[in-house]
């Protein structure tokens, strides 16, 4: 069997950024869905393997919640995206709460997710939770800021991010299928 070099590609990938955009335009669809899945499930354990997720979470859950027990807006830490989320209940037919979509896809139902802590808030019917995602270059993030009331949800405020070299950059609004609200 003969071993294959990467060297000259890895070289050009690297010094040449468009060589990448070259050689995906060449790739049939079901090689470019390979490559598409082996940069994710490299980028995931990359990820595991450079951060301590066990003191990422519990920093998360000192830091990341507002005075009003809301969740602030999700940051970057070494190589995850730190997801606060949660509800504050103030009844049981009404509670405010604020959630982080990934993709167009509740965080907790995510493909990307690494890994989700929740905890009871002691106070209250809510509960506050933490997830940890791959830091990827354009993943999109939507915080939804909600509220129930007579059984129904409404969406409050939608603001939206997006990963870029690294970075969680805050990009127009965009709209949010309310429907969705109900799988709370």
């Amino acid at each position: 069997m003969v071993t294959p070099r990467f060297g000259a590609v890895v070289r050009h990938l690297t010094e040449e950024p468009q060589t990448a955009a070259a050689l995906v335009e060449r790739l049939d669809d079901a090689a470019l869905a390979n490559l598409a899945a082996s940069l994710s499930d490299e980028v995931r354990r990359r990820a595991l393997a450079a951060g301590d997720r066990d003191a990422i979470i519990a920093e998360a859950f000192d830091r990341g919640f507002g005075r009003d027990g809301l969740a602030v807006t999700p940051w970057i830490e070494g190589s995850f995206v730190v997801c606060p989320g949660g509800l504050v209940a103030k009844s049981r037919a009404s509670h405010r709460c604020r959630f982080v979509s990934v993709d167009d896809t509740w965080i907790w139902e995510s493909s990307e997710l690494i890994h989700e802590a929740k905890r009871s808030t002691p106070a209250a019917d809510g509960f506050r939770a933490v997830a940890l995602l791959p830091v990827i270059q354009g993943m999109a993030l939507d915080v939804v800021s909600g509220r129930r009331r007579a059984g129904e949800h409404s969406v409050d405020r939608v603001v939206s991010f997006e990963v870029d070299r690294n970075e969680l950059v805050e990009v127009s609004q965009r709209a949010l299928d309310r429907s969705r609200l109900h799988s709370f």
